[in-house]
């Protein structure tokens, strides 16, 4: 049976490491994973983190190079999960509200819209302005998902991996992929409980 394949796309906004941790649990979960980078990601990877881009590279199935317009994930014709740009910078959501495809990146974002699966857009910027904000209504109009990466305090994350990983797995429970990760709400409406680290001795 063929794996469910899943595309990432990663852009150049802060948050490399959420494009990163989201490779690394499809990989755990079976999730053939098609990645595609933009240059500016490449760059951003550089500052934020000791990866190199090959390190990324590494984490997939399957890498695209933005500017390769004929890739498979450029036609609606391959058949994916869908989509997520983690995380997605104001340029890529704008060339993908806009339908601009002037890269691989938002050509298969703008094929996943016109196939109708889903698309979900970590949007990584603060504060926004009314063009931010209208290119959020136009995708979500087109049937996107916009999910910016904003932390969920009532997980009580002890650490930026353990909010990272949260952040993930939430946009991956879009995609109905559960990573068991993510710290959820209880049934008798309770808020989750963690078992804390005891402290060490003094």
């Amino acid at each position: 049976m063929t794996p469910p394949r899943l595309i990432v796309g990663i852009s150049g906004a802060s948050g490399v490491i959420l494009g990163v941790r989201t490779l690394e649990a499809a990989r755990r979960l079976g999730v053939e994973t098609h990645l595609v980078m933009s240059r500016a990601a490449e760059l951003t990877l550089a500052y934020e983190s000791d990866l190199k881009v090959a390190d990324v590279h590494a984490l997939a199935d399957h890498v695209h190079g933005v500017g390769d317009m004929g890739a498979a994930i450029s036609s609606g014709s391959f058949r994916t999960l869908g989509m997520i740009v983690v995380p997605c910078s104001i340029r890529s959501l704008s060339e993908i509200a806009t339908g601009v495809t002037s890269s691989l990146l938002s050509r298969a974002a703008d094929v996943v819209l016109k196939e109708r699966r889903r698309l979900v857009l970590l949007v990584r910027e603060t504060p926004l302005h009314l063009g931010h904000l209208r290119s959020m209504v136009a995708v979500t109009e087109m049937g996107a998902v916009v999910m910016p990466p904003v932390p969920a305090f009532y997980a009580a994350p002890h650490s930026l991996d353990e909010m990272t990983a949260q952040t993930v797995g939430r946009a991956l429970d879009l995609f109905g992929l559960d990573t068991g990760d993510v710290k959820r709400w209880r049934d008798d409406g309770q808020k989750p409980t963690r078992p804390r680290t005891p402290d060490k001795q003094k």
